[in-house]
């Protein structure tokens, strides 16, 4: 190694083991809630979702069935596939299969999936699953080609940090995050679009009003 080399390596060390020694003295400032009014930030939520190309349905609580029925018809939509603890009142008599640990191939089957989901935030137009209750595992949201996805105004916060706060459980008990921004979709060299590479290729939220 040439002296110069030696010395570059002395530096960066230097730098990492600077970095690397915690201030005692630092204190993190607690996440706070947005200071915002509410309606405020669940309607940017549902402008800036829609940008990204989700469709975004907005319901009273009573009507949340109807209107996850509806948007499956309309894209055509029928075999469903939703999580196994997914509440009934979201899908009324919907036919719909439980997933019990289906196969890639079963869920390639699948033309759609219900899900709930952990928080959504209103600056980015993103939908956070945490894939505890109602949201299934992330194989079950993935693979099939339209989400359903079922979000409560209370679940919408103003932005990532308070996102992000509101997580520290689900990531302290080791569970996976997928964060949402819109349809799957990606840009090749030449900047042309596709979507559904890496994810459903239709998202339509359905945004439940506080009661």
């Amino acid at each position: 190694m040439s002296t110069e080399s030696e010395a570059r390596l002395e530096i960066l060390t230097r730098i990492a083991r600077a970095g690397a020694r915690a201030d005692p003295s630092f204190r993190r400032a607690p996440v706070t809630p947005g200071a915002r009014a509410r309606e405020v930030v669940v309607e940017q939520f549902a402008e800036f979702a829609a940008e990204y190309r989700a469709s975004v349905t907005r319901v009273d609580a009573a009507d949340v069935a109807r209107a996850v029925a509806e948007l499956l018809a309309r894209r055509g939509s029928v075999r469903v596939v939703v999580p196994s603890d997914l509440p009934d009142d979201l899908l009324g008599a919907l036919p719909a299969l439980r997933d019990e640990g289906l196969d890639t191939a079963a869920l390639d089957r699948m033309q759609a999936v219900v899900t709930t989901c952990a928080v959504a935030v209103a600056e980015t137009g993103t939908v956070v699953l945490d894939h505890g209750p109602g949201q299934g595992r992330r194989a079950l949201t993935l693979v099939p080609d339209h989400h359903v996805c079922v979000i409560r105004e209370s679940q919408v916060v103003d932005g990532v940090p308070e996102a992000v706060a509101s997580l520290r459980g689900s990531v302290l008990a080791g569970r996976p995050l997928t964060w949402i921004s819109g349809p799957s979709a990606t840009s090749d060299i030449e900047l042309s679009r596709v979507e559904g590479v890496h994810g459903p290729r239709v998202l339509d939220l359905v945004l439940v009003r506080d009661v």
